[in-house]
């Protein structure tokens, strides 16, 4: 009998089905019921793939429309009041969209990935009930399929952890209400069948928590696994060692514990505790992040380690998470290089993998047929080949490296921006976006073909020169101050670099679900990052050459491009990161000495990649701001460096804001109000800052008064002479009938409160 385990797996499709009928049916050309047949076809195929790869334990309910925490809202009836009157999907999408009378609920990073989550809000007066149609419709969908699934939930405590209370109290307070609702849901799952598998998600149980979270585990599934003799729990945890929750979850009725033995190699420290409990330990060993082939003689040494404490016969072969976070099949890859491809593994090749090593640590290598023989010696070339190519190792690059100097900008704040604004003479409250304008159709058409070799290079460049033509006469007729070309030549903020950058992979199909419909393709880095010749200049000097306004040049910080990218797994990632910041302090020094006065360095995903645990926070803060400032040292103290984050607490870091030393900061704040914007007061932030002031999430059109409503709140948290008005992001996945109304508006209502100031 097989004992493969799958955490979770992709939902949007392997050509990204599911992201484009949920777009048909938002432009409304196509009804509901279409999406639901496509959703019916992905679920099915989806399921077949790990049976015919031989996995045991197959998930239902890890599919989603849009997102599980806020499926678990919809099962919970966890529903915002301003959404009270509304029904199913239109309830459902309003929640995570907006609607045109309704702001969308929060969105945030689903712990340290690029995956983002819809907010819970939480309050005393909720009441919640019960609606499993969704998990009981998929179990049977698959049972009549043939397949016995195993069902994913997300656990009542990361829920509780992950929501915020909109009447300002503790979420944990609202345990005794939400657990009854869960027991009533094992009750009725119960009753699907004789024997069931149930995988509770707590990744929560990976943090550093308090007593009173730690205090919960116990009573919450002493009385979860007792509620049926038919149902077997198994709590899963991921992305670090939760060895607290474990000593606990132990002495509870649980079936077994999904542990994360790649991302949190201390969960080897609970295995004398498994061991006693004589529970089943699901052994994540192949990575469920990252796109490189598995070491697979590796993964079955770390087995045979585990299996010196715990029972061999009590152990699964699992991934280290679900298979979400990575592209769904190399299949479609029939333009990568064939030495970089045989290094990779994407989530279909990933089952393959997962099959294999469960049958050489429990069966032997003997016991392998043909196929698998051969797949056995292939991973074993494969990583070989990976260690000594010479693609990989660029001498001089590490040397540079090694020797770069200069790691901060001349002259401090208070005497740059003193320079900067007489220079620069923008005015309090200065108007700007974020960076992109929308990808139309036409945009897009036109970089593919442009790749494809479909229309020649000089053609390509007059249809993008022609569309920042049409940018920049748009924010100049709206009255926008500080100007930028809308980025039609970036295909992501991430891969459009990582294209120009030597020691980086690119993928045709390798596309990763963000959030919602929004997909990704992160680009690989494989080898010694460098910068062979400048990425942005040429189209920003356009740019600036058709206006007489500031023209911001648009860069990706260091640590998004690493924490946006698959980061090679053979080198320390704050030293793939100081060699990405390097290449960009050379291309910060061709910008403004082509007459670039402004220049945005993007770190939105700063935040992201924050250690879960305390005890490595600091090494990661150390490396992380050394590097935004390796990029910008380069920068004269009258060039304004500008940088963006998106989706962050910031309590917890604005000390390393500040040590980041930009000169404005963008934020989001507009699903948040001020906020956000409370703690750079608190702590007497110096630098300027750009609060978004409405959300571009949403295709909702902000009013003039909603927007003088907003800034207005802002200026309650800090004075005008230090912010800047904005979009709380780029405006790429919008559409110019939303944008160009929202900016306007956004202009207008700065032009009225400047009136109403003087």
């Amino acid at each position: 009998m097989s004992k493969s385990y799958v955490i979770g797996f992709p939902r949007i499709g392997e050509q990204r089905e599911l992201k484009k009928i949920l777009e048909k049916y938002w432009s409304k050309n196509c009804s509901f019921k279409e999406v639901e047949e496509v959703a019916s076809v992905l679920r099915k195929r989806h399921w077949k793939y790990q049976k015919d790869a031989g996995i045991k334990y197959i998930s239902s309910n890890d599919f989603s429309f849009y997102d599980n925490v806020l499926d678990t809202c919809v099962l919970l009836n966890a529903i915002p009041k301003r959404f009270k009157d509304l029904k199913d999907e239109e309830l459902y999408f309003s929640m995570a969209r907006g609607n045109k009378t309704s702001v969308a609920m929060e969105m945030t990073k689903w712990f340290n990935t690029n995956y983002h989550y819809i907010v819970p809000e939480l309050s005393l007066e909720d009441e919640y009930k019960l609606n499993a149609s969704k998990i009981l419709n998929e179990y049977k969908e698959a049972k009549e399929y043939g397949i016995k699934t195993k069902i994913n939930l997300i656990g009542p405590i990361t829920f509780l952890g992950l929501s915020k209370r909109v009447d300002r109290g503790d979420t944990y307070e609202l345990h005794s209400k939400i657990l009854p609702i869960y027991e009533e849901l094992l009750k009725e799952i119960s009753k699907l069948d004789d024997e069931i598998t149930v995988q509770i998600d707590e990744p929560i149980f990976v943090k550093d928590n308090e007593q009173k979270v730690l205090s919960l585990i116990k009573p919450t599934y002493d009385k979860l696994a007792s509620v049926s003799e038919n149902i077997k729990i198994i709590v899963a945890t991921y992305f670090e060692h939760s060895n607290e929750a474990t000593k606990v979850l132990v002495n509870t009725p649980i079936y077994a514990l999904a542990l994360d033995f790649l991302y949190g190699k201390k969960n080897i420290e609970s295995l004398s505790d498994i061991a006693k409990s004589d529970k089943k330990l699901i052994a994540g060993v192949v990575d469920g992040r990252n796109i490189w082939k598995n070491d697979i003689e590796k993964s079955v040494a770390i087995l045979e380690e585990i299996s010196q404490e715990v029972k061999k016969e009590n152990i699964l072969i699992s991934s280290s998470c679900s298979l979400l976070h990575t592209p769904f099949t190399l299949r479609y890859e029939d333009k990568l290089d064939k030495k970089i491809k045989s290094w990779l593994s994407y989530a279909e090749e990933k089952l393959d993998e997962i099959h294999l090593i469960s049958k050489l640590f429990f069966q032997g290598k003997s016991t392998l047929n043909e196929i698998e023989a051969k797949d056995f010696e292939k991973n074993i070339e494969a990583n070989k080949s990976r260690k000594t190519s010479t693609v990989i190792h660029d001498e001089k690059v590490k040397q540079r490296v090694e020797t770069f100097t200069k790691l901060s900008r001349e002259k401090d704040f208070k005497e740059r921006i003193k320079i900067q604004k007489e220079l620069l003479k923008y005015e309090d409250l200065a108007t700007t976006t974020i960076g992109s304008f929308p990808q139309t159709p036409e945009v897009r058409k036109a970089r593919r073909d442009f790749k494809n070799n479909e229309i020649s290079k000089e053609d390509y460049e007059k249809q993008m020169k022609q569309y920042i033509d049409e940018c920049i006469a748009f924010q100049e007729e709206c009255g926008i101050e500080v100007l930028v070309h809308g980025e039609p030549e970036r295909n992501d903020m991430v891969e459009y670099f990582g294209e120009q950058l030597k020691g980086y992979g690119f993928s045709q199909n390798g596309w990763v679900q963000s959030y919602g419909s929004r997909c990704v393709k992160p680009p690989f880095i494989y080898g010694d990052i460098s910068r062979p010749k400048a990425m942005t200049v040429d189209w920003i000097t356009y740019a600036q050459s058709k206006t007489d306004k500031i023209m911001k040049g648009m860069l990706t910080g260091p640590v998004t491009i690493l924490n946006w990218s698959f980061v090679r797994d053979d080198k320390p990632r704050d030293e793939v990161s100081k060699q990405i910041a390097v290449a960009l302090s050379d291309e910060i020094d061709d910008l403004q000495k082509s007459g670039i006065k402004i220049i945005q360095v993007d770190e939105a995903a700063f935040k992201e990649g924050y250690p879960l645990r305390e005890e490595n926070i600091k090494a990661y803060e150390s490396w992380a701001t050394r590097d935004f400032k390796i990029s910008v040292s380069s920068a004269y103290p009258e060039t304004q460096i500008h940088t963006h984050m998106c989706y962050s607490e910031f309590n917890d870091i604005i000390k390393t804001i500040e040590d980041m030393d930009a000169d404005v900061i963008s934020i989001e704040t507009a699903r948040s109000g001020n906020e956000l914007l409370k703690i750079f007061k608190e702590v007497g932030y110096k630098q300027e800052v750009g609060p978004g002031v409405y959300d571009i999430h949403s295709p909702r059109i902000p009013s003039v008064n909603e927007l003088k409503k907003q800034i207005k709140l802002l200026l309650e948290v800090l004075p005008k002479e230090q912010l800047w008005i904005n979009p709380d992001c780029g405006l790429k996945t919008r559409k110019w009938e939303e944008v160009v109304p929202s900016l306007k508006n956004m202009v207008q209502a700065v032009k009225e409160i400047r009136e109403e100031n003087r």
